[in-house]
């Protein structure tokens, strides 16, 4: 059964975040203002375009979690929902952290979401980005963070529980490739997939404008993931702007699937157009866009170009 939809999915909603829990997908993303998290369900890719939007968390006045609310993903884990996001303070905009709520019930939408607090790294400062998985019956935490020159590593450590460490965490990527380095040093949006015996992480690098695209990193499934020198990371980026398509800085992507598991799906953010005035950030037209991906005969992921806005089937 063919599954369709339009892109762009949502508009202006960066650092899309879309998973399939229970035959239902959700949706969540940066909003334009940064203010807030909003969450919105349907049953189809197709049906979260005109899904009501709830704003389930509100920015603080000041102090910690005041300004910057960005990138929030919604997992499930052990039958609770948890939101992991990044936020700063009103008064240090760039002080950004790592912070974690839990929804109080069964329906994310609908029941009330406390703070369980800041999710605390050795290395103090800005960090961003948190994305939890399991693989082999341990937990773990992927995320962003800052350790100068550069302006963000790739981490990885694994969790006590949902918001705490339980040890050191290992770098496992800095943007040390030219394509990595334009405008800025990055390396941040963490995604994982696990398949065909290897943990793939994609992520994002460089400047949020039209140089902005997505790496790839993998280990075997085997390894010790927290050993850095478990990690391979592709010399070259695996998706990025495509002028002829209309789809320029592609990134901050997630990862699911079609209702029935059969096609894997790519989520990601893109401008439809080049030219920016003024800051990046301050843009907000990054758009999410859903597109099908599938796999090569080594068991790599092709995901191919960005695919022009317009209807989409898998």
């Amino acid at each position: 059964m063919s599954t369709t939809w339009h892109n762009p999915l949502v508009e202006q909603r960066a650092d899309p975040h879309l998973s399939l829990v229970d035959g239902r997908y959700w949706f969540t993303g940066s909003l334009p203002g940064y203010d807030g998290i909003e969450l919105r369900s349907a049953a189809t890719l197709a049906g979260l375009a005109g899904a009501p939007a709830t704003v389930v968390w509100r920015r603080h006045e000041s102090g910690p979690m005041s300004w910057h609310v960005w990138a929030p993903e919604l997992h499930r884990i052990d039958g609770r929902w948890l939101i992991y996001f990044a936020a700063a303070e009103r008064d240090d905009i760039w002080k950004l952290r790592m912070y974690v709520l839990e929804c109080q019930g069964a329906d994310p939408v609908r029941d009330a979401w406390v703070e369980r607090g800041r999710i605390a790294t050795p290395e103090e400062g800005f960090s961003l980005d948190a994305t939890p998985f399991e693989h082999a019956g341990r937990r773990y935490l992927c995320w962003a963070q800052k350790s100068p020159p550069t302006e963000s590593n790739l981490y990885l450590a694994e969790l006590a529980n949902p918001w705490t460490l339980a040890g050191p965490p290992a770098c496992i990527s800095r943007p040390e490739l030219p394509w990595e380095r334009i405008g800025f040093h990055v390396n941040e949006g963490p995604a994982v997939l696990v398949r065909h015996g290897r943990v793939f992480i994609a992520y994002s690098a460089s400047a949020t404008d039209a140089n902005y695209c997505m790496g790839l990193l993998w280990a075997d499934a085997g390894a010790e993931l927290l050993d850095p020198a478990s990690w391979h990371k592709s010399p070259v980026p695996v998706f990025a702007t495509d002028a002829a398509a209309g789809q320029f800085g592609p990134g901050h992507n997630s990862f699911t699937t079609t209702p029935d598991g059969r096609v894997d799906l790519l989520v990601y953010h893109a401008r439809g157009y080049r030219d920016i005035v003024g800051d990046p950030l301050d843009d907000p037209n990054r758009h999410a866009r859903v597109q099908p991906f599938g796999w090569r005969a080594d068991g790599f992921p092709e995901f191919g170009s960005p695919l022009p806005d317009g209807p989409c089937a898998a």
